[in-house]
């Protein structure tokens, strides 16, 4: 039988770098049926994240009538949520399936780094997303003069700069933890810290955008029902209120979970079960792989880039100034 090894991990990764956990690991010298189950399903997670990014990083680059300011938002957010299949996918799984050896070496602090980079700027595009819908459905006069070219470049350079320092400012945060009691109170603010800026105020913008956009989107159809019928009207509140439900339960479902456990660990200094920790991250990562089909494959001139690049027709000729509606 393998020897047992003890881990520790410190309380500020994402993912399970924390000291205080002092978890035991079983090392194999081959890995099971269900360990290779495995493997086989979280690759195809990170294949379909992959793929399904990459049609929207293709298709909004390469047609000319997708370059517009919204679509650099979720052009924004594709790149986050592309190099979360392709870096932070691989290394999570080879935490979870082979539960590697993590110290406090450069590799632990590197992975860290990446996976609160990536992970916050995913969640802050998604903000910003929110931002532009709401000006879109709320100010539509106003819509064009607020949100340009200039507005957008600022709000995507925040996003992923705002990103980069919430992980910096974890990974400093570990790095103090060997002081012990003297910087225990740095360390937990900095977490706290680090929790508010890539989730809690983000999520509390997001539900403040989206519950003004259902009122006004309800107000607007209460507004026509003179000149369509009741039925019509109703069928339109209720499509905006399942795409709205949609957005934001999606959201939430996937990233509320893991930061809720996490902040809980945190604030009362208990240890949560790896598997549970894992599982939750698993499950805050798929929104990476949904994000996609969520902001980008309902729309129907995405569906038809898609076809395009799907059926490898942009390879035929010139289709760039392509009327995709």
């Amino acid at each position: 039988m393998a020897p047992e090894v003890t881990v520790e991990h410190t309380y500020e990764d994402l993912h399970l770098c924390h000291k205080r956990l002092n978890v035991s690991y079983i090392l194999t010298s081959s890995p099971s049926t269900v360990c290779v189950l495995l493997y086989v399903f979280l690759s195809s997670l990170s294949v379909v994240t992959i793929c399904g990014n990459l049609l929207v990083l293709i298709s909004i680059i390469y047609f000319k009538q997708l370059h517009t300011p919204t679509n650099s938002l979720i052009l924004s957010l594709a790149v986050a949520d592309l190099l979360v299949g392709v870096v932070v996918f691989p290394f999570t799984m080879e935490f979870s399936v082979s539960s590697c050896l993590y110290s406090e070496h450069l590799f632990c602090r590197v992975r860290e780094t990446i996976d609160v980079t990536l992970s916050t700027a995913s969640i802050l595009n998604l903000c910003c997303i929110s931002i532009d819908r709401y000006y879109a459905v709320c100010h539509p006069l106003t819509y064009r003069t607020k949100i340009n070219v200039p507005v957008v470049v600022i709000m995507i350079l925040v996003s992923w700069s705002v990103s980069l320092l919430v992980a910096i400012g974890l990974v400093i945060a570990g790095l103090q933890d060997k002081c012990k009691e003297k910087c225990f109170i740095d360390v937990l603010l900095a977490n706290i810290l680090g929790l508010f800026s890539s989730f809690y105020l983000p999520v509390i913008l997001m539900l403040c955008i989206y519950l003004k956009i259902l009122l006004v989107a309800q107000r607007q159809v209460r507004s026509i029902q003179g000149t369509k019928s009741g039925a019509t009207a109703s069928k339109m509140e209720r499509k905006a209120t399942k795409t709205l439900a949609i957005v934001m339960g999606v959201f939430l479902i996937c990233w509320s979970p893991f930061f809720l456990c996490f902040s809980f660990q945190l604030l009362n200094d208990v240890s949560v079960p790896v598997a549970v920790i894992e599982n939750l991250g698993w499950l805050a990562l798929s929104n990476s792989m949904l994000n996609p089909f969520i902001y980008a494959f309902f729309y129907s001139w995405f569906r038809s880039a898609f076809r395009m690049i799907i059926s490898r027709k942009i390879f035929q000729g010139d289709f760039s100034n392509t009327k995709l509606l």
